[in-house]
């Protein structure tokens, strides 16, 4: 299981109150992650190995607003694009194997709109996608997770495969 860690006076905050160890450990337990650790500053936290939305501290805080009935789940949905702002990525065929080995011949894409970003959730995003590259794509292996600013680059994107001498970023 993974552990993470979260500043624990932010936490708090976020969770409208001050907890004993104790009080958080129980809290913990009746949701079903474990306190490792309160070193004064920050918890250290396990997350059970199947709840990926909780590998960053936005996750471990949502989810206990949730169970503690300070909040709802949110509402996300799919929604189509606005005229003009259709996006489109070519797949190269040579993604579905090279020199014979499959490679990874799917791609999907999707843009997040009316996200704001402070330089601490974006160092907390890029690290939830850190720990998403560890775990659930097993180093990269099966899955690589790429995150651009839309308002900086322009489609239509390609998606291929290519020698690693040949990439360019």
């Amino acid at each position: 299981m993974p552990t993470i860690g979260v500043p624990k006076a932010g936490l708090y905050k976020a969770l409208e109150r001050e907890y004993t160890t104790q009080e958080f450990d129980e809290l913990c337990f009746d949701f079903g992650i474990e306190l490792d650790d309160d070193d004064g500053t920050e918890l250290k936290i396990e997350i059970p190995a199947n709840r990926y939305d909780m590998l960053c501290f936005e996750g471990i805080a949502m989810n206990l607003r949730v169970f503690l009935g300070l909040e709802t789940l949110p509402n996300f949905r799919l929604t189509p694009p606005s005229s003009g702002s259709l996006q489109e990525i070519h797949v190269k065929p040579e993604t579905d194997r090279v020199d014979g080995e499959t490679i990874r011949p799917l791609v999907s894409g999707a843009i997040l709109r009316n996200v704001d970003f402070n330089q601490e959730r974006y160092d907390s995003f890029i690290g939830l996608q850190d720990k998403l590259h560890s775990n659930l794509a097993r180093q990269r292996t099966l899955v690589s997770i790429g995150t651009h600013d839309l308002d900086t680059i322009e489609g239509p994107f390609t998606y291929e495969a290519l020698p690693p001498e040949q990439i360019k970023l």
